[in-house]
């Protein structure tokens, strides 16, 4: 018999979400290309949510979240990185239905 399979489930206001993973390098929009190794101070990123813990309002499994990547908690998971925070360090969402959105898509 084999071990037994534990489902993660977030606690509290915690939201776990995997990050999306950007390429080599970046273009900036003249065109000018940005290697990876260039680090941008403050830069977000986007991130799809895995999981949401009961008190989480905002946002729910499969969205799309904006967060500052660095200081928040990673853990692995058969060999993916996923980051946990709570849900007050996300700064936008995208979700297909919004009552307030920006007018912007992804």
């Amino acid at each position: 018999m084999g071990d037994p399979k534990f489902e993660i489930q977030m606690l509290h206001d915690r939201v776990m979400v995997k990050v999306e993973q950007e390429s080599e390098e970046r273009r900036s929009t003249a065109g000018i290309v940005i290697p990876a190794t260039v680090k941008m101070a403050n830069r977000l990123v986007w991130g799809e949510v895995c999981g949401a813990g009961q008190n989480v309002r905002a946002v729910k499994v499969g969205d799309k979240v904006l967060f500052n990547p660095e200081d928040q908690y990673e853990v692995e998971v058969h060999g993916q990185i996923y980051l946990v925070m709570r849900e007050r360090d996300l700064h936008a969402i995208a979700t297909p239905q919004t009552d307030n959105g920006t007018g912007l898509y992804l």
